[in-house]
């Protein structure tokens, strides 16, 4: 089964960690492979790639031809590919030498068209004792509760996912108006992409555990000011993805009742029987980053919308 990797990347910047994402995937267990890096319309870039990993057998390099979102540069890196399977990596992970053999065992097992992993976090200076799990996916990775191995859900993050390469292009791969672009940042990119998959087959992502990746957290995505701030534009996109999937609103509402249900009577009886200033701080911010994401969707609301897929802008005044 051969497999096609996708890394997309646009800043200088985090050249250095993009090159350790790289370098653990040329590092991988499982042959054939094939890797795609697609630069986001960045010729300084693209050089440097050149320059550093173009020697390597079974690697493409391709630059668009201008600056086009992370949804539209991995769509670009599956059509690319030659590979049966396409997985995807963000640029600030890295994965673990059988992550692709682990996916790939998934699929030889089972009737899969997508599956994802695990994604840790690799917290570059510590884990902010204030920052509950529960709310793992504030910064891209398994929150508490996420799903159990094997099991089939909605959608992985996408700095773990793999797909049916002719699944994935016949459903149109990501819609382009979602995902990061430049200072914009719609945060429902996966999940169109998997509900339009299982309406075309009926079958959801396969979730594994013993696909990992680790993903790198900066410092300021442990700051609590920008926490709260993305929680609450993931109610904003939330309440995009209701208008564009009203299918999914389901989920978040599970979601919500478990957190309420029985995380936070859980840590608060534990807070209880071993108080502690961690713990206490934790539960604080359960309930203020519960609260952005709430008044992000109400904000959602006071927006005009328009269809995802007709081009258009997702939202205006």
């Amino acid at each position: 089964m051969d497999v096609s990797v996708v890394i997309c990347t646009y800043s200088m910047e985090r050249y250095d960690v993009f090159s350790e994402c790289v370098e653990s995937v040329l590092a991988q267990s499982y042959e054939p492979l094939e890797i795609v890096i697609v630069v986001d319309g960045n010729p300084e870039v693209f050089d440097r790639v050149q320059e550093d990993f173009g020697h390597h057998e079974n690697l493409v390099i391709h630059n668009n031809d201008e600056n086009r979102g992370i949804s539209y540069s991995r769509t670009k890196g599956a059509r690319l590919a030659s590979g049966e399977i396409v997985a995807m990596i963000d640029d600030d992970a890295v994965a673990e030498p059988d992550w692709v053999s682990e996916l790939v065992s998934v699929y030889e097992s089972s009737d899969a068209v997508a599956v994802g992993g695990h994604v840790a976090p690799n917290w570059v200076s510590g884990k902010p004792d204030f920052f509950p799990e529960e709310f793992y996916w504030l910064v891209g990775c398994d929150e508490r509760g996420f799903g159990e191995h094997m099991e089939e859900v909605r959608n992985t993050y996408g700095s773990n996912i793999s797909y049916k390469r002719d699944v994935f292009l016949e459903v149109g791969g990501y819609d382009e108006n979602t995902g990061r672009k430049g200072d914009r940042h719609i945060q429902a990119h996966e999940a169109p992409v998997c509900v339009r998959i299982r309406k075309l087959t009926g079958n959801g992502v396969i979730y594994t555990t013993d696909a990992i990746v680790h993903h790198t957290l900066f410092d300021y995505r442990g700051e609590f000011r920008w926490l709260a701030s993305r929680s609450f534009w993931q109610g904003y996109s939330k309440r995009i993805m209701d208008q564009i999937l009203p299918e999914t609103s389901s989920d978040k509402n599970e979601y919500l009742k478990r957190l309420m249900m029985e995380f936070v009577p859980l840590r608060i009886s534990r807070l209880v029987r071993q108080p502690s200033t961690a713990q206490l701080k934790q539960l604080i911010a359960i309930f203020v980053f519960t609260a952005a994401v709430g008044f992000g969707y109400l904000y959602g609301l006071t927006k005009r919308q328009f269809s995802i897929n007709d081009g258009s802008e997702l939202s205006t005044a």
